[in-house]
């Protein structure tokens, strides 16, 4: 289990230049974007460095939903300030940019694809120590804070990969609930969806005893290992959470109880799926944001088009659960029941069925989008997105619940029509394999077989 060390309750952003004193910091690198920049986050922790005497810069051009470019401007800046610590003020897209300014700071000789994720990039280990970062969230979603992940927009291949490794990871992450006051209604929502898809995709992911062989060397062990007797702990309670307090959160800004345990959830699902890994929702969604058309999301001051993360992530979910259950339905179905249904008359069978309607339900009444239609999708777009979820290696890998000897074809273009269509409304079905040309994909150590056709995916396990 890694995962950063946390610290939680209002006001507790006032400590980080305390923090960096004891750091011994002498030139400190402060990231955050222009939206932030006039906002009470940013204000408390500049108020925090000034008055503990912390000499600092800041960088306010991080890139909403980040690209290769938007990381590698921040990465020239951060190279440029020969800095010895870092502090990130803001959502997921602060922090994972920070983190990757950091690493490459910290390895300026890398080329940018050394460490981001296979097969885009070289994966490579990170092996040289990196400065201290202090992250501080200002939205309830990613709980980057306590993960070490990094992701990002591919313009060249229009899909999003990222960077994983422990190394990456905040060193103290300041969980501040009065950060979470200031967030306008759909970002609330879209943030929250991203807490809900952590934790049901950690929940459900490989267990941990199905991946092998074991490293030779620890330094090599993934940061996603599959579900696990600790990270579900995590997850559980996170989904927890969200089934209490989204809706609150979202609908009474003034809810201090709700906007708070949401934020406490991101870091508490953060937990979970940082170290189980999340799967196909995740997987999924990356070419749906990296391919988004003119769609602009309500209450985000961007000058480009955007799928938030979250709703990429949502919007498959009912269609990928329905398939995921056939291998753990009994925990779609306690997932189900957390989120409110009743099942003390559930077949088991039915379980994804019941996971798909209880969430499309939970979706309906937050005024969610209805379907990829409704972001500017169509079904001519399908093999494209499909050819841009292809590439996910690490979330693919999470979704295998294949019995021994048993080969599925998972079809993502079934999904992807179900998503387009409304929130995955009809079965997926998964068909029997006949004979196709073997390809071999190395997930981390963990070696699966997967076959490609026609764009579908076949595991063997």
């Amino acid at each position: 289990m890694a995962v950063s060390n946390i610290r939680y309750g209002e006001g507790v952003t006032n400590e980080v230049g305390m923090d960096l004193q004891n750091l011994g910091a002498r030139k400190v690198c402060m990231m955050t974007d222009k939206n932030l920049c006039q906002l009470p986050p940013v204000k408390a922790v500049l108020n925090s460095l000034t008055k503990n005497g912390i000499t600092f810069q800041m960088y306010n051009d991080v890139r909403v939903e980040p690209t290769d470019q938007s990381f590698m401007d921040a990465i020239t800046f951060a190279k440029k300030g020969d800095f010895d610590a870092y502090v990130a003020v803001g959502g997921g897209s602060v922090i994972d940019t920070c983190k990757a300014a950091n690493l490459y700071a910290s390895s300026p000789e890398s080329d940018f694809l050394d460490y981001v994720n296979a097969p885009i990039g070289k994966g490579k280990s990170v092996t040289m120590p990196l400065k201290p970062l202090i992250a501080v969230p200002t939205t309830a979603g990613t709980g980057s804070e306590t993960t070490g992940i990094a992701i990002f927009d591919y313009k060249k291949l229009k899909v999003k990969t990222g960077i994983a490794s422990r190394a990456i990871k905040p060193l103290l992450g300041m969980i501040d609930p009065l950060h979470t006051l200031h967030m306008p209604e759909r970002v609330v929502a879209n943030s929250g969806f991203d807490v809900l898809c952590h934790a049901l995709e950690a929940y459900t992911a490989l267990p941990y005893k199905m991946r092998s062989p074991c490293p030779s060397n620890p330094v090599n062990r993934p940061a996603y290992q599959g579900s696990n007797p600790i990270s579900d702990v995590w997850a559980v309670h996170a989904l927890r959470i969200v089934a209490k307090y989204l809706k609150r959160a979202v609908r009474m800004p003034d809810d201090h109880e709700a906007r708070a345990n949401m934020h406490l959830a991101s870091a508490f699902a953060g937990i979970g799926f940082g170290n189980a890994g999340v799967h196909l929702c995740h997987g999924m969604s990356y070419p749906i944001s990296g391919l988004v058309k003119s769609y602009k999301a309500k209450d985000y001051n961007v000058d480009h088009p955007l799928v938030p993360h979250g709703l990429s992530v949502v919007l498959t979910s009912p269609a990928v659960f329905t398939f995921t259950a056939e291998m753990c339905p009994e925990r779609h179905l306690e997932a189900a029941e957390i989120l409110g249904a009743d099942i003390c008359t559930a077949r088991i069978k039915d379980a994804g069925l019941i996971l798909a309607d209880t969430l499309r339900k939970f979706l309906f009444d937050l005024n969610v989008d209805d379907g990829l239609a409704a972001i500017g999708y169509s079904k001519a777009d399908i093999p494209a997105l499909v050819k841009g979820t292809l590439p996910q290696v690490r979330q693919k890998a999470k979704a295998v619940f294949l019995k021994k000897q048993t080969l599925k074809i998972f079809s993502f273009k079934k999904v992807f029509h179900l998503a387009v269509l409304n929130h995955g409304s009809s079965t997926v079905q998964v068909f029997p394999c006949r004979e196709i040309q073997k390809v071999y994909v190395s997930f981390g150590l963990h070696l699966s077989f997967i076959h490609l056709q026609k764009n579908r995916l076949i595991v063997i396990q």
